[in-house]
């Protein structure tokens, strides 16, 4: 008889008020790894994000680390629909369903250039932490003509502070620590 992990799930407000962090004391990703689904069609690969999307004020699923946040509908109050969600989430985990039919490619490129590899340092270890903290993630896309492009994710995806935290803190951490970087942007 297989015994059943008792999770326990809490939530996380953050500065997007139409996201909240789901949050469990154990990593559902390996280290430096998250996933983000706009839709169905895209969480194919993730039974729990396709589960989650079933309801039908689910906008966007992002799962990184230890947590899992829900964008949802802006008509809809998360005190009408965090309850539910906490619930199906310590339903799903503690079923022992698959999370993830497939593994996370790398992102490490041999090929990337001296810069690129800078840039992409200065993001995961003083960027990437403070995003995570706010329930988002941010991607590097590219670098040209001294023009960093990044892609945010989970609540950093459309939160009203997110172009105030990319100019005003992102773009200064990283045109301060190397002077080839002259603007960042985010890539849609």
């Amino acid at each position: 008889m297989q015994e059943t992990k008792n999770i326990n799930v809490y939530t996380e407000s953050n500065p997007n008020p139409h996201s909240m962090k789901f949050m469990v004391d154990f990593f559902l990703m390996p280290e430096g790894k998250s996933v983000d689904f706009s839709d169905p069609l895209a969480a194919a690969r993730c039974p729990i994000a396709l589960d989650l999307f079933k309801y039908n004020f689910v906008k966007r699923v992002f799962i990184s680390a230890n947590f899992i946040t829900i964008i949802k509908e802006e008509n809809i109050l998360w005190e009408e629909v965090s309850q539910i969600l906490k619930l199906f989430i310590k339903g799903f985990l503690e079923s022992g369903k698959p999370f993830l039919l497939e593994e996370i490619a790398s992102d490490i490129n041999v090929e990337d250039s001296e810069i690129v590899k800078k840039i992409k340092g200065i993001l995961d270890e003083y960027v990437r932490p403070a995003v995570e903290s706010d329930g988002g993630n941010i991607i590097f896309h590219s670098f040209d003509n001294g023009v960093v492009k990044v892609q945010l994710q989970g609540s950093c995806s459309g939160c009203p502070s997110s172009s105030a935290t990319l100019k005003g803190g992102i773009e200064r951490l990283l045109t301060s620590m190397l002077p080839e970087v002259k603007e960042v942007v985010a890539e849609s």
